[in-house]
């Protein structure tokens, strides 16, 4: 293979994946070469499903909750121990040398690495082309799935569209505005939404759809302040018809129940032993807790706050569902500890649990789309997008009395967010993307234990100093780092 490691983690081997029957079996079977490897259709089918296995590396979505959850006002670390590194995103004193920043920054351009190889080398290779305009519609998908957490990450970053063979290659490589990088994601998602099929059945279930592409284009569209093109892609999604919330807030969830109605696109896990399970159910269970919570205890990770736990309005059905404040151990004592309920699974092995992760689901969606009209003009029909989500929730749905004018659907709207869509990764883009950020966390800064105030520099997170000191001519710090 010519690809070199000189730039740490823009250049990365392929580890390719293997999908016999099934899209979920993901277990590296290669480390062929790239020039070797790609020779015919089944070599493409294990590198797009080796793409979507990508997605679960801590950088990309095990560890997302430290970005997304602790850095908010949701959750907090447990400043111990190995996680004490989690403790710089909930209380902001964040180093340039935070291995959670790194891990970031290295897995996502690993994955990307994989899928601009991909997109290079299909095209020369004899397949059905139908097959093959999917798999690169996948393909562009993903990379644009990965750009988009960078970019609401790091904030400038390189912009990387073609394998890089040489040292010579990587180091040109500097930081691209993120106007551009926003700019290369709408025409990936753009040009995968028009040749994606709109739904799968049996084993495909899960991959990449062209109602997936247009919800994240809106979601691309709504984060860079463009509500009208945002609400126009939104509405697209609504008018296929084939997603619906589901009666139960918990069938959301279960592991019994995935890539259902509601699932928009998941990142795909399996649990069995095969290294595909997911961690996240013994990671949030509480220390200590043994068998009470979970089989194989917990490590208590991701901890709710008393804030997000008392935002929940009386008689809210997804309270129960996702959240609570203590458990009863073997010996039957009530145990005050609080914990996150919504991803809960029976692992046969520690760490190995069978939940999906959902990126984006129908009522993120709903929200979004009433976000969108609310913005390109305050309009009573944004209320009814808002009130399918919190009357699926068992509460009153609101009027126009109860939400006069715009600013007060904004706000709204950021409740029923972070209620509907806790512990699932967006609570700090949320703020982040409205301008809320700094307004909402240094008013509760003694309540969250804040080093300092927030301001406009930690609004994006550092840039590894790993990549500074290896090309210290095109890659600068962060204001503020």
């Amino acid at each position: 293979m010519k690809i070199l490691n000189p730039y740490i983690a823009l250049f990365t081997t392929v580890l390719l994946s293997s999908c016999s029957s099934e899209f979920l079996d993901l277990k590296p079977i290669s480390t062929a070469t790239t020039d070797n490897f790609y020779q015919t259709a089944d070599d493409f089918k294990n590198a797009v499903n080796g793409g979507y296995a990508g997605l679960q590396t801590g950088g990309i979505t095990g560890n997302s909750y430290v970005f997304g959850e602790i850095a908010s006002d949701n959750t907090i670390a447990v400043a111990s121990g190995s996680v004490t590194d989690q403790d710089e995103f909930d209380r902001f004193y964040i180093k340039t040398t935070n291995p959670f920043i790194s891990g970031r920054w290295n897995d996502g351009y690993s994955v990307i690495a994989r899928y601009n190889t991909i997109l290079d080398k299909i095209g020369g290779v004899t397949m059905d082309e139908t097959l093959k305009n999917r798999y690169i519609g996948e393909i562009k998908f993903l990379r644009a799935v990965v750009y988009f957490t960078l970019v609401r990450t790091f904030g400038d970053i390189p912009l990387i569209l073609k394998p890089v063979a040489t040292p010579d290659e990587g180091y040109a490589f500097g930081r691209n505005p993120q106007a551009e990088i926003y700019a290369q994601i709408e025409k990936d998602l753009t040009e995968a939404e028009a040749i994606l099929p709109v739904s799968y059945t049996g084993a495909d279930l899960g991959r990449a759809t062209k109602g997936a592409a247009k919800a994240y284009l809106g979601k691309v569209y709504l984060t860079q302040k463009k509500f009208a093109p945002a609400a126009a892609k939104l509405k697209e999604v609504i008018a296929l018809n084939v997603y619906a919330l589901l009666p139960s807030y918990a069938d959301v969830f279960k592991v019994s129940n995935k890539n259902n109605k509601e699932s928009v696109f998941d990142v795909q896990y399996k649990s069995g032993g095969a290294g595909e399970g997911n961690s996240w159910p013994n990671s949030f269970a509480p220390q200590n807790s043994g068998n009470a919570v979970i089989a194989f205890g917990g490590d208590g990770n991701n901890q709710p706050t008393a804030d997000i736990i008392n935002a929940y309005e009386p008689g809210d059905l997804r309270k129960d569902v996702s959240v609570a404040s203590s458990y009863v151990n073997a010996a039957g004592q009530v145990i005050p500890d609080k914990f996150i309920k919504k991803y809960y699974d029976v692992p046969v092995a520690k760490n190995d649990n069978g939940n999906n992760i959902p990126l984006i689901r129908y009522a993120d969606v709903l929200l979004m789309y009433a976000e969108s009209l609310n913005e390109t003009s305050y309009q009573t029909e944004a209320l009814d997008y808002l009130n399918l989500v919190r009357t699926r929730a068992g509460l009153a749905k609101k009027t126009a009395a109860d939400i006069p004018d715009q600013q007060a659907f904004r706000l709204a709207v950021e409740q029923e967010r972070r209620v509907e869509l806790a512990f699932e990764g967006h609570r700090w883009f949320d703020l982040v993307r409205t301008d809320r950020a700094i307004t909402i966390l240094n008013s509760k800064k003694d309540q969250i234990r804040l080093v300092t105030q927030l301001t406009a520099n930690n609004m994006v997170f550092p840039i590894p100093q790993s990549q500074i000191d290896i090309n210290k001519e095109k890659i600068k710090q962060n204001p503020g780092y």
